[in-house]
């Protein structure tokens, strides 16, 4: 260890910051930090915010070792196996009280599953999603017969398969939609394939039974062909006939789904801490870091401390589904919590802990640096060496993605993954949820990299250093577009394919001049036409010999575009190869077709 080593002075720091507070921190002027950032070619004002990484680089610079604020475990993270077996064994408890059940919506895309929550819940969710379409997961509750439900509404799109399935893992009951009018589709059998192999209890709606093609009868077969039996088709699983535009059988669909409910007899004990699973997780400009959780078991309290995922944080200020801030939420209950010191990954179990000795072990056994983010840092320096290699063969299409929620880069990657071709890679050599950052620019800048945002965009110092490099940034809300556009820049890529036109063939009588790379020669069209200008192609006996270009064409001594069949000309050849007496030329053009992915 080096005496600069020793000297360093240990500061923590948050996953973002002002350079104002980053100067606080530090405890040094201002004006050096500025100084510093202007070093590493960022231009900033002392309220402009920074990253972590743009942070570390700029403490340890200025003689400082960072650390990130976030206190992670290495070890006893609580699996969502770990809260199935918690779950099964106080499913044996006494005194257990009912809870809600949790309820997800699965089928083809536009089948109407958005449209019939929103009918559910007398809102317009669908009417407020980019392109008509569930991009993420959210949850929310309606009431009959003075008993609540809750709904977990999951994205359509072929792209969000992960987390159709998330969605379907933490439900108890799950309603499948098919389309009267359009019948059994290939999500849908993928859905089914999923239910019946996780033994998910199941209600099917058949929906748009308003409609003139409407054939209810007919889904029912499909859905008996790829095993799924309902009531009436040889099987117990209960179906209900629908409208959700119209508020048909809507009624009838929840007594069902209250039916089922009863039958399984969903408990929990509404006593002990919360337990449960992230839904959604994003950065807040304003808030910070927000996590949209369902608690599965137990009661969530403000201020209570809680352990989600890998991270350590308290429970500051919660909102229920609607944005009314609550002081407590039960089981079954989907909430937003804020004070999280990081955002936690969709998928991520969380469970109160109430033990503060325990609370203070976790914390100081993984209390350090957060290795990730050094990892990370370590790991884009290799990654931007190796995208510099064989640029000119245009195989790899270098990518920064970052996204809005832990969920959608999930599935812009699922999507990217799938993307047909054998010729051009698409390398994302950087992705992560949140605003488009100055280390997105400089990643992009290094590799010459397209930087792309999914429901976020760039930091006002983000923009200014893509501006000044010439980085290209790339906002987008639907993913159609988004994914659209990146097929586009593959394409670009791609070498065009070359498409030859033959026009005509002339025999070749006499040779006037042969000189180097050039020759003069005298010949009859025997077929077609020949056009100055274009390519020509030298045959002997069949045999192809080379190619050259007829870059002057003479009739009777005249300057011509263009000699026809059965008539004589003289012409100049640009070529390697030498032409002989008897050998025959043919004329064609060749034209270059850009392809697509």
């Amino acid at each position: 260890m080096t005496e600069e080593q020793v000297e360093k002075k240990p500061v923590s720091l948050p996953s973002q910051l002002t350079v104002k507070e980053l100067s606080d921190r530090l405890d040094l002027g201002i004006a050096e930090v500025l100084k510093k950032l202007m070093e590493n070619g960022i231009i900033a004002n002392l309220n402009d915010t920074i990253d972590f990484e743009t942070a570390y680089i700029i403490s340890e610079e200025l003689g400082f070792i960072a650390e990130q604020e976030v206190i992670q475990e290495n070890s006893e993270i609580f699996t969502i196996e770990n809260l199935k077996k918690e779950l099964q064994e106080e499913a044996k408890e006494e005194d257990l009280t009912f809870r809600p059940p949790i309820v997800t919506i699965l089928g083809h895309v536009d089948h109407g599953k958005t449209t019939l929550l929103d009918t559910l819940r007398k809102a317009h969710i669908a009417e407020g999603e980019s392109g008509g379409i569930t991009q993420h997961i959210n949850a929310y509750q309606v009431k009959k017969k003075d008993r609540l439900i809750t709904f977990i509404d999951t994205p359509g799109h072929e792209a969000f398969q992960a987390m159709r399935q998330r969605g379907a893992a933490i439900a108890d009951i799950t309603i499948l939609v098919v389309a009267a009018d359009d019948g059994v589709k290939p999500q849908t059998k993928e859905v089914v394939k999923f239910l019946t192999e996780n033994k998910i209890p199941t209600v099917v709606a058949i929906n748009k039974i308003d409609k003139p093609e409407a054939n209810a009868n007919r889904v029912k077969q499909e859905l008996a062909e790829i095993g799924l039996l309902v009531e009436g088709y040889g099987g117990d699983t209960p179906f209900n006939e629908i409208s959700a535009k119209n508020d048909t059988g809507l009624d009838e669909l929840l007594d069902t789904l209250l039916l089922v409910s009863d039958i399984h007899d969903f408990k929990s004990d509404a006593k002990k801490g919360a337990i449960g699973i992230v839904l959604e997780s994003h950065k807040d400009p304003q808030r910070g870091p927000v996590a949209t959780i369902l608690i599965k078991t137990g009661t969530l309290k403000v201020g209570d401390d809680i352990i989600i995922g890998k991270i350590i944080g308290r429970a500051r200020s919660m909102e229920d589904y609607t944005g009314k801030t609550i002081k407590e939420a039960g089981p079954s209950t989907p909430v937003t919590i804020i004070g999280l010191p990081k955002s936690p990954e969709s998928n991520d179990v969380f469970r109160v802990e109430t033990n503060k000795a325990e609370l203070k072990r976790k914390i100081k056994q993984f209390q350090g640096i957060d290795n990730d983010s050094l990892v990370g840092l370590m790991n884009l320096s290799s990654k931007q060496l190796i995208r510099n290699i064989d640029e000119t063969k245009k195989t790899k299409l270098s990518i920064v993605l970052k996204t809005d929620v832990q969920g959608s880069l999930e599935a812009v990657v699922q999507i990217l993954q799938s993307l047909p071709s054998d010729e051009i890679q698409i390398d994302i050599v950087k992705n992560g949820v949140g605003f488009i950052t100055e280390s997105d620019i400089k990643a992009a800048q290094s590799g010459t990299a397209l930087v792309y945002g999914f429901n976020v965009f760039p930091t006002s110092i983000a923009t200014r250093i893509a501006q000044d490099s010439n980085v290209k940034v790339k906002s987008y809300n639907v993913i159609y577009e988004l994914v659209e556009d990146i097929k586009n820049e593959m394409s670009e890529l791609l070498e065009p394919e070359i498409k030859r036109t033959d026009l005509g063939r002339m025999k070749v009588l006499a040779i006037f001049k042969s000189g180097k790379g050039q020759m003069i020669i005298g010949g009859k069209v025997n077929d077609g036409k020949i056009i100055k200008g274009e390519k020509m192609e030298i045959l002997r006996e069949k045999i192809h010999i080379g190619v050259g270009e007829l870059v002057q064409l003479q009739q009777n001594k005249e300057e011509v575009a263009e000699v026809k069949s059965g008539l004589e000309c003289g012409i100049t050849f640009n070529g390697k190869e030498k032409i002989e007496v008897g050998d025959s030329l043919l004329c064609y053009k060749e034209e270059e077709i850009k392809r697509k992915i």
